[in-house]
């Protein structure tokens, strides 16, 4: 048995790769410690892994509704936090670990253990060409980089980078040596059996607008002659929402529980429920809640795979509801998505994974 470290943090499609790897490993053994937030003790709990809180991390709080540019110092100061990286070397010296497991935004836990001499993985929980050429340049890798925490230079020096989505949907190419796209990860699906039904759902994070967004997609959808179920998360409360019957507003509900009931998934474009969504054979229409996310680039990719159509969040009742009625009909975007969802299936993704941290050990 090894002692292996899982390094998250409370970001909507971060939690799910991390606590999956957790758990594989977890089941295979070894002893997993994940540090994150305190807002994530009750889910990793949950999943019978030993959970520990950031103590000198910044606070953060998913549910928070700041403006745009507050939204954007707020993810910065949290991917640059030497809080976390204090914390990470102070469980280190208290647990030694045999390798840990870091998200990849969390730029100063791996500085923390580089100095730690730990072997470590960089676990990237959208498309690796999205943190490449996006998140990891510009503004960010510019402040970063006056930090000491560049962060191309931080995923090479990792022992692995493991890529949690499909080879056929990666658009960075070549990868970096020390990468491995083993495949999302995520809870196990079977096909959607259903001839109608539609889940709308954009985010367990608060973004700017989100609220007008998701009411432009509930009025599309008033009388549209299927069950809708809207999920809101902890980032909304149903009752901002107005919705008359067929249409049902909820708060968190796994989205396990439901997708296997739905022909069609309005989300986001994150790439997490983009992912558990084509898991489901599901097409989608995507609404890109936040620019300086990956959103974007997971509604391009979907959409040229043709499982998808993309709508501008800005975009009013009649355009959004014109999408979901080509996407809820028969056509080869069904197929697409049926194509991508038997690619993830036999993908494995957190065996995969655990296999690769397996391989450092």
């Amino acid at each position: 048995m090894s002692d292996v470290l899982v390094v998250t943090w409370d970001g909507g499609g971060a939690v799910a790769p991390a606590l999956g790897t957790a758990g594989e490993l977890r089941d295979r053994g070894h002893r997993v410690r994940v540090l994150g937030h305190p807002s994530m003790r009750v889910t990793v709990e949950a999943r019978g892994l030993e959970f520990h809180p950031y103590r000198r991390a910044r606070p953060w709080r998913p549910e928070a509704r700041p403006g745009t540019r507050r939204a954007e110092l707020t993810f910065l100061a949290t991917c640059l936090d030497r809080g976390v990286g204090r914390d990470v070397a102070a469980l280190l010296r208290e647990h030694p670990c045999d390798v840990t497991i870091v998200d990849c935004m969390l730029l100063a836990a791996f500085a923390a253990v580089r100095r730690a001499g730990v072997p470590h993985v960089a676990l990237v929980h959208t498309f690796y060409g999205y943190m490449r050429n996006e998140f990891g340049a510009g503004t960010l890798n510019t402040i970063a980089t006056l930090k000491g925490l560049r962060p191309g230079r931080l995923w090479d020096r990792a022992d692995r980078a493991l890529v949690t989505t499909l080879p056929s949907l990666e658009p960075l190419s070549p990868l970096p040596a020390n990468a491995r796209v083993v495949g999302p990860v995520v809870p196990p699906a079977v096909p959607a059996r259903s001839t109608g039904g539609v889940l709308v759902s954009l985010s367990s994070l608060h973004y700017p607008g989100q609220v007008a967004t998701l009411q432009s997609v509930v009025d599309a959808v008033a009388d549209l002659p299927v069950p809708v179920v809207v999920t809101t998360g902890s980032a909304v409360r149903p009752g901002e929402i107005r919705a008359a019957f067929p249409v049902e507003v909820r708060g968190y509900v796994p989205h396990a529980e439901i997708m296997p009931t739905v022909s069609l998934v309005v989300g986001h474009g994150g790439h997490g429920t983009t992912m558990q969504a084509l898991a489901h054979d599901l097409p989608m229409v995507i609404l890109p809640a936040f620019d300086r996310s990956d959103q974007r680039l997971v509604g391009s990719v979907l959409q040229r795979a043709g499982a998808a159509e993309v709508v501008s969040r800005k975009a009013g009742s009649a355009v959004i509801r014109s999408a979901i009625d080509r996407m809820l009909a028969p056509g080869p975007h069904r197929g697409a998505a049926a194509r991508l969802g038997a690619e993830i299936r036999s993908s494995a993704g957190a065996h995969t994974a655990a296999d690769e941290v397996e391989a450092l050990l």
